[in-house]
């Protein structure tokens, strides 16, 4: 298979290599193929980590990255959430917008890169995007000039007032965009793409069984709690036992696992964490890059808060994170009640942003 489609797999191309490939989906499913497990990954690290770039790319063949593809999208389907769609999709626009971000920065021969040309064409763009000159001594074009048109679709208003129309330098039907924004739009298209037709009706009750262990797994990692948190105060000493030693793990700078990254940041988002607040994101930069804690915060945060709440206690024994220390599940199944609980029992906790900096 063209390791251009397994790379891309959201292409036109792909899809008519898993048509003529002849591969029943449902036979993949029922032989528990390995395009089932790197599924599996490729939804599990969507959902907890905003990319589906496997963990472990060598282990798996351009054929198992292409059909893991389909299969993911069947495992979306049944786990029947809007929010996984978005998320799913999201996921796989900012995957695809690394790579070939990466891709139009290199020229070495290898045949998974894709150019800008040929991403232009595959959304119809083409004859809608052209490139001014590049300055002199310039390797490419620095800007373009879009249709208005075709700006007007792949905007997203939650990007801000630098996106709006009117903020724009608009001539003769075309929109003026620098070459990082017009990345930024493609990723939107791929993610618009991706999201089509999710989830769909239609999933076999052979496969839908067949899937079950890996649809719970990652319902289990949603979390049992479907409620959110109102509280927005910060007092690590009051935070779950297992979750206040997972954060000075970080702070003192070692690495923890995906699992853990997710349930520490989920657990502060619905407390209130924000990419905006640099003097929280420092609290928590000791093993984990601030990057990747801001690519998690936009993956859980929706404009109504925490998308996904932190995992319940009895998830988080499973992956080895809660030991049960001092008996706190006896107080309460999640760490969100166990926090309120003790921030009602506690005398005007002090939230830790409004502390007083140590000497």
């Amino acid at each position: 298979m063209d390791p251009l489609d397994a790379r891309y797999p959201f292409l036109a191309s792909a899809r008519s290599a898993v048509r003529e490939a002849g591969v029943a989906l449902d036979t993949l499913v029922a032989t528990d193929d390995p395009v089932v497990d790197r599924a599996g990954e490729r939804v599990e690290r969507a959902l907890l980590e905003g990319t589906t770039e496997s963990e472990t790319p060598r282990e798996w063949s351009s054929r198992e990255e292409l059909l893991s593809y389909p299969v993911a999208r069947i495992l979306v389907s049944l786990l029947e959430t809007d929010a996984a769609v978005e998320k799913y999709a999201l996921a796989e626009a900012k995957t695809a917008h690394d790579r070939f971000r990466t891709d139009f920065d290199r020229d070495d021969g290898r045949g998974d890169r894709i150019d800008l040309q040929t991403l232009l064409r595959e959304f119809d763009l083409a004859g809608r995007c052209r490139a001014e000159p590049a300055p002199r001594g310039a390797p490419e074009p620095q800007w373009f000039r879009l249709a208005v048109g075709s700006y007007l679709e792949l905007l997203d208003s939650a990007w801000g007032d630098d996106w709006r129309l009117v903020n724009r330098e608009l001539a003769d039907g075309e929109v003026r965009i620098e070459r990082g924004e017009l990345y930024r739009l493609l990723r939107a298209a791929v993610e618009t793409r991706v999201a089509d037709g999710l989830p769909f009706d239609g999933v076999g009750d052979e496969i839908a069984t067949e899937l079950e262990r890996e649809v719970a797994d990652l319902r289990a990692l949603l979390a049992e709690r479907t409620g959110t948190t109102d509280v927005e105060r910060v007092v690590p000493e009051l935070f779950p036992p297992c979750l206040a030693r997972l954060l000075e793990r970080v702070r003192a700078g070692e690495s923890v696992t995906p699992q853990a990254r997710f349930a520490l940041v989920s657990f502060l988002v619905a407390i209130g964490l924000d990419t905006e607040d640099r003097e929280l994101l420092k609290f928590t930069q000791g093993g984990i890059e601030v990057e990747t804690i801001e690519e998690t915060v936009d993956t859980l945060r929706d404009r109504g808060g925490s998308q996904y709440p932190p995992p319940s206690c009895a998830t988080l024994a499973a992956y080895g994170i809660c030991e049960n220390g001092d008996d706190h599940r006896a107080v309460a199944g999640h760490p969100l009640d166990y926090y309120e609980r003790r921030l009602r029992e506690a005398d005007d906790p002090t939230d830790w942003r409004e502390r007083e900096p140590a000497a």
